[in-house]
């Protein structure tokens, strides 16, 4: 069986890359793990993240805590908040499939958006809460 969040990463992959709308926005199914060196702007990324065992004597189950990643420069500002507002609107309508484990809930804990001087453009930040229980 996979971990849990290497399923929950891949789950909100494909409910990300899987949503027109938003590829459109970004020009192409421009959602990445890691970066290419030639990605163009606008673009998404994995963040961090962080997974704490819930478990007791009767249940096994984990708490994950990640972040979703928007970049944008021509766009600025506006372009990375209407990415974010796409990005959050798919989150909290998708049913997420996970492998060997299932999805107890997910909710947006916060975002964020600000000028990046290292990148020369626009970051937005969405960290999401999600707890996961293995199937029995």
């Amino acid at each position: 069986m996979t971990s849990a969040n290497m399923e929950l990463q891949k789950a909100v992959y494909l409910a990300l890359s899987g949503d027109a709308v938003l590829v459109e926005k970004l020009g192409g199914p421009n959602i990445y793990d890691h970066i290419p060196a030639a990605a163009a702007f606008p673009y998404v990324t994995f963040g961090q993240t962080t997974v704490y065992d819930w478990s007791t004597d009767s249940e096994v189950g984990d708490e994950h805590l990640f972040t979703v990643h928007v970049w944008a420069r021509a766009g600025g500002r506006k372009q990375v908040l209407e990415i974010m507002d796409l990005i959050a609107i798919r989150m909290s309508r998708a049913v997420l499939a996970l492998d060997g484990h299932r999805l107890v809930n997910m909710a947006l804990q916060y975002s964020q958006a600000r000028n990046d001087d290292e990148r020369d453009g626009y970051h937005g930040l969405l960290r999401y809460r999600a707890v996961t229980e293995v199937m029995a």
